[in-house]
């Protein structure tokens, strides 16, 4: 509690930029998805203060997903209402709150970094190029809508460049640049002593004014309503909770919401887990998120979300973008940014109407160069090729169709790049380096698993003739069967053949700390041959005295 106090400086005003990131976010998917607007509003509210509450990330923040919306589209038709729909996603939420407690979130320790860097960068360039037309003032593709085709009929580039020809407008152009001008110069030291007010909220405040004097003044640079935030409008207390609606439990025997609920549970527990490794790695004070309380967490939102008439929610990379580079440090700014989305929605929906979306465009802008800065391709391009090959295809996949199926084909190649560099590391060796007779040391590594198998196959078979070989276990705390296998199999029938001297040590007492009795005593049958105790160098000392 004292660590939430003593950060309030900080979270507040995050907690205010990530509300006017995610305002026209929440309103734009829920458009995109066919759903009543207020359900995306319900969603972001709901995963501000209910998933912000639940969960240990200290950064992520959880909302509608512009990769469910497309599945919500189909879901809604296919179930033929809403209030059915609705009813699945309270479902999707009971699965993913199982799937917490069963500790399925362990799948994201198998997410290779050089994949979430190349996702987290990707982003950032989409967030550049989908920005681009709603800074110039051509709102036609809606908020939120991440996906290479877009909902509109075009794709990003086609856009950008309908925007560039014909759709400029130039009061929205003139916010914009000001607005990103505004955010540029907050960034700047000199500018330090008014870090608690959010630059974005200075660039949205001048935005609405400069616009109502494009109004007033009667002069062609005044932003049309369509090209403003729209939340919907409340009259009174009872229309404000008219515009809540609730699942349709009688259709509780239909299969088809069984179907979608586990597609939602699928899709959405998968977006979290991407979402939480990735904001991991953004956090500067490297925290490490719990996904399975996540998942349950994620769970507990969407039972709450589909029960009030909100879409389902997972955590959203865009919005936790935003919430790191607005200097968070901890949780509580997501909570604030769901108080604020009930806050204004319920008492002053009339004055976020006002609010331009090329302003909130120049917000996004910012934030999408804080996650593609050139200098991260300079670092990944140093890590070797085989971090840089499956970084660069990540961010190319994900820019050309969509977040799921370019992080897919990340996943191929990383695992592709990895079975790659486990065939020639660290065994490999050149065979016209090493001339018969030589002493040759093959030391195995703290890990020697099924992956390691193919090298050091290569390694043995490239072993000249008549040479002396010791492979060196002493440092290694699991190896595995099939590597033991191998080494058998080499041993009686490779070694034999061609006159190799063939010494092991190190092995007994590494693989006792792994197994059982029983394992050790087949060890004993499968490196048949007395085993020779002794350091590799003391080793190497007996046989070169012989």
């Amino acid at each position: 509690m004292e660590n939430i106090l003593k950060n309030l400086k900080f979270d507040i005003p995050a907690g205010i930029v990530v509300f006017l990131v995610a305002l026209p976010l929440c309103l734009g998917i829920a458009l995109a998805s066919g759903a009543p607007l207020y359900s995306g509003m319900i969603a972001g509210i709901v995963g501000g203060i209910v998933i912000g509450s639940l969960s240990n990330s200290q950064l992520s923040v959880s909302g509608p997903a512009a990769g469910l919306a497309a599945i919500v589209l189909v879901q809604i038709q296919t179930l033929g209402s809403f209030q059915t729909f609705l009813l699945a996603v309270v479902i999707a939420g009971i699965c993913q709150l199982l799937l917490g407690l069963l500790k399925a979130g362990s799948i994201a320790n198998y997410f290779p970094t050089n994949v979430i860097k190349g996702m987290l960068t990707a982003i950032g360039i989409i967030i550049i190029m989908k920005q681009i037309p709603h800074a110039f003032g051509y709102d036609k593709d809606t908020e939120g809508d991440l996906a290479f085709q877009q909902t509109d009929g075009a794709n990003t580039f086609s856009e950008i460049w309908l925007t560039i020809t014909q759709h400029i407008h130039w009061g929205s152009t003139l916010i914009a640049l000001i607005s990103l001008g505004i955010l540029i110069l907050w960034e700047r030291p000199f500018m330090s002593r008014f870090k608690l007010i959010p630059g974005a909220l200075v660039a949205v405040v001048v935005s609405v004014i400069l616009n109502q004097v494009f109004i007033s003044s009667g002069s062609g640079l005044a932003i049309p309503q369509a090209d403003l935030v729209n939340v919907p409008v409340a009259t009174d207390i009872d229309s404000f909770l008219g515009q809540f609606t609730f699942p349709d439990f009688s259709q509780l025997s239909n299969k088809a919401v069984y179907i979608a609920a586990v597609t939602i549970a699928a899709v959405a527990s998968i977006e979290t887990l991407l979402c939480i490794e990735a904001v991991d790695k953004l956090d500067p004070h490297r925290r490490i998120t719990n996904t399975n309380r996540e998942l349950f967490a994620q769970g507990v939102g969407n039972i709450a979300s589909g029960l009030v008439g909100g879409l389902p929610v997972t955590s959203v990379i865009v919005r936790s973008s935003a919430n790191v580079a607005a200097n968070a440090q901890t949780k509580m700014s997501t909570i604030v940014h769901g108080v604020l989305l009930l806050f204004c929605a319920a008492l002053i929906p009339m004055v976020i109407n006002m609010i331009p979306l090329s302003a909130l465009a120049a917000v996004l802008l910012v934030v999408g160069y804080k996650l593609a800065k050139p200098s991260l391709f300079k670092q990944m391009w140093a890590a070797g090729k085989y971090q840089f090959v499956p970084f660069i295809i990540t961010v190319i996949a994900i820019v050309f169709t969509d977040l799921l199926t370019g992080v897919s084909i990340g996943m191929v190649v990383a695992a592709f790049a990895i079975l790659r560099g486990n065939m020639k590391a660290p065994y490999f060796f050149h065979k016209d380096k090493h001339h018969e007779g030589d002493i040759i040391v093959i030391e195995l590594t703290q890990e020697v698993s099924f992956l390691n198998k193919a090298s050091l196959k290569l390694t043995l078979d490239h072993l000249p003739h008549n040479s002396k070989v010791i492979i060196d276990a002493s440092k290694t705390i699991y190896i595995d069967y099939d590597v033991l296998e191998l080494i058998k199999e080499f041993q009686k029938i490779n070694a034999p053949e061609r006159n190799i001297d063939f010494v092991l040590t190190g092995f007994k007492d590494t693989y006792r700390i792994h197994n059982s009795d029983q394992v050790h005593s087949e060890l004993d049958t499968i490196l048949s041959t007395k085993e020779i105790k002794g350091t590799a160098e003391d080793l190497l000392k007996e046989l070169a005295g012989k």
